[in-house]
């Protein structure tokens, strides 16, 4: 029709592409449209995460299809007069794949490999609209679910298609959702609440936190719906204060809803009221686990207590209280809208939908990935993320950040859902996927998560307050060249101890990451402690540095690098040799040679 634009520009506006600068890309962009007369041509729209998280920042073109990645502010000139004026795309800044059949470069953004495989879901909107537009989210169906709930559905007819369509808790658990929001609704009729845990601490995790900013009112959506289903007014989405982006958005998103009605009191004309705060959070990983949440909601220092009675009887302010994360609510409205056999059609008998993993580490294709369930370890890892760059060997890939653990080659076949990661000794947890390489250290790995589990511990109960610093104190033995067999014993069993007798699901599962590296790579941990050696060559404590005098030409590279002073030799004359005793292990002397003289035992 007339005025509308004739090339749509979308620009991720996600938390890593907005660190590169893709804000600048936008002004930039707009600002020469505006000074050529353009503007009312081309469309620049501002989008949240492509989930490529690697290629950013990204700029994609319709309905040309073309993907740029890597752009730069220095670029848009370039972009500008050659693709949008000359009709001819920038090659050096497209995305693209090889075709494994063809060997032909592949520039179509629908056939790029890393979206191939996947089925989005939670992320259908992300990178597809301006999450700061309402009336973008409206016209791919936004708040249909909403108003097909209020006006064609009893709430318990809404807790029954959760319940049917076996979408399960996405935060870590795995907890059936419609028996959750059934549990909340059996309640005596007063005041209920509905808590979106938007409080995601896992070291490496931003599948929440792309979803709300990239679309923000799908969890909106989701959360009123499940206010009607259990009889409840008010919600609050608990988010960490570190993630400003996001939070900005929710705001946005919430403020246009009600002034469109779609919030507030009588929706969509309909005796349900329903509300929604923002509470932040101020970064505590314990603040993750439901009853610290709801402390910390409350006011309260943000620790456990113990269940029963559950949240679904006496959550918020003492009332029945449902709390789903972010992914949850996100599959929620198209649950509704599509029918609970839609989305039980997809993924394996007893793991229903798709799943969200934070895809980093040793991996190509850094990003967030949606994958039905049932996808295979060996897809993610080569097929979507592209393997391990730089020719290196996969080693293992952590699920489920600290309160997960370890899966290695063996287990790269395995079909992904809750219940096969939790039998492999693993999890699903919120979604993190960290890959690990030849160059990893599993014991470096698994001290790694322990401070970081040392450094959120609330402290409130022994197990977790005392037994994980000495988990950490003993993996520092080992990484330091102090470790035993019996450190090796007293290591595992204390892993136990406090899988077993911690207070919430954070400390009983603190002591994966170390039990499942034991498990799978004594070989690394013995290592460690028989032979003072550090097979990944990571614990600097059990290096050591040295130089062939065969290969040495002399030239004193390597001492004029030494920060310290430890390597001496004549030029020209006398073979460099390293004084142990100084050698700080800094690996600047076999950086520095070029002529593979310094070794590395």
């Amino acid at each position: 029709m007339p005025g509308e634009p004739r090339l749509h520009v979308l620009v991720c506006a996600g938390t890593g592409c907005t660190s590169s600068s893709s804000q600048l890309i936008m002004e930039q962009m707009n600002e020469q449209l505006c000074s050529r007369g353009l503007d009312q041509q081309i469309r620049v729209i501002k989008t949240g995460c492509f989930g490529l998280c690697q290629k950013g920042p990204i700029v994609a073109v319709y309905p040309d299809k073309i993907f740029y990645c890597h752009v730069k502010p220095e670029d848009v000139t370039e972009i500008i007069e050659q693709h949008f004026i000359g009709g001819q795309p920038v090659k050096r800044l497209e995305m693209n794949d090889i075709d494994e059949l063809t060997q032909e470069k592949i520039f179509d953004i629908d056939k790029i490999r890393f979206y191939a495989k996947q089925q989005r879901i939670a992320l259908k909107n992300c990178g597809q609209l301006d999450p700061e537009n309402i009336r973008e989210y409206i016209a791919r169906d936004g708040y249909e679910a909403l108003a097909k709930a209020l006006h064609e559905m009893q709430p318990q007819q809404v807790i029954d298609e959760i319940k049917k369509s076996g979408l399960r808790g996405r935060g870590g658990g795995g907890f059936p959702t419609g028996v959750k929001w059934q549990f909340a609704a059996d309640q005596p009729a007063g005041d209920k609440y509905v808590i979106c845990n938007a409080d995601e601490g896992d070291p490496g995790a931003f599948m929440d936190r792309s979803i709300l900013e990239g679309d923000p009112h799908a969890v909106l959506e989701a959360m009123a719906i499940a206010g009607y289903a259990i009889g409840a007014q008010q919600g609050y989405v608990y988010i960490r204060a570190e993630y400003p982006i996001a939070v900005k958005r929710l705001q946005i998103a919430m403020d246009q809803a009600k002034e469109l009605g779609l919030f507030g009191e009588h929706i969509l004309g309909t005796d349900f009221s329903f509300d929604i705060e923002i509470r932040l959070g101020a970064g505590a990983f314990v603040c993750g686990e439901e009853t610290a949440l709801i402390q910390s909601i409350e006011g309260k220092r943000g620790m456990p207590v113990p269940k029963p009675p559950f949240p679904a009887v006496s959550g918020v302010w003492g009332r029945p209280t449902i709390i789903n994360n972010v992914e949850t609510f996100a599959n929620v409205a198209q649950i509704i809208l599509k029918g609970s056999n839609w989305f039980s059609s997809i993924g394996t008998e007893k793991s229903k939908g798709t799943k969200v993993f934070a895809l980093g580490g040793k991996i190509v294709n850094t990003g967030l990935v949606e994958i039905p369930m049932g996808t295979t370890l060996r897809e993610v890892i080569y097929e979507i993320g592209g393997g391990c760059p730089n020719g290196k060997k996969f080693k293992a890939v952590q699920t489920g950040g600290p309160s997960g653990g370890c899966l290695t080659v063996e287990d790269l076949d395995t079909p992904i859902d809750f219940d096969n990661l939790i039998a492999l000794g693993s999890m699903m947890g919120s979604g993190g996927m960290i890959v690990l390489d030849e160059d990893n250290c599993m014991v470096d790995v698994a001290r790694f998560y322990m401070e970081f589990i040392v450094d959120e511990s609330c402290g409130k109960c022994t197990p977790c307050r005392v037994g994980t610093k000495r988990m950490l104190e003993l993996l520092t033995d080992i990484c330091e060249g102090r470790g035993t067999m019996e450190t090796l014993d007293e290591l595992e069993n204390l892993g136990k101890m406090i899988k077993d007798t911690a207070l919430c699901g954070l400390g009983q599962t603190a002591a994966n990451p170390v039990l499942s590296t034991l498990r799978l790579f004594r070989d690394e941990y013995e290592a460690h402690v028989k032979e003072k050696r550090c097979p990944a060559g990571v614990c600097k404590k059990l290096l050591h540095y040295s130089i062939d005098p065969d290969k040495c030409r002399k030239c004193s590279m390597c001492a004029r690098n030494c920060p310290v002073g430890a390597i001496s030799g004549v030029p020209g004359q006398k073979p460099y040799v390293i004084d142990h005793d100084k050698c700080i292990k800094c690996g600047a002397c076999m950086e520095t040679c070029r002529f593979g003289a310094v070794k590395r035992d």
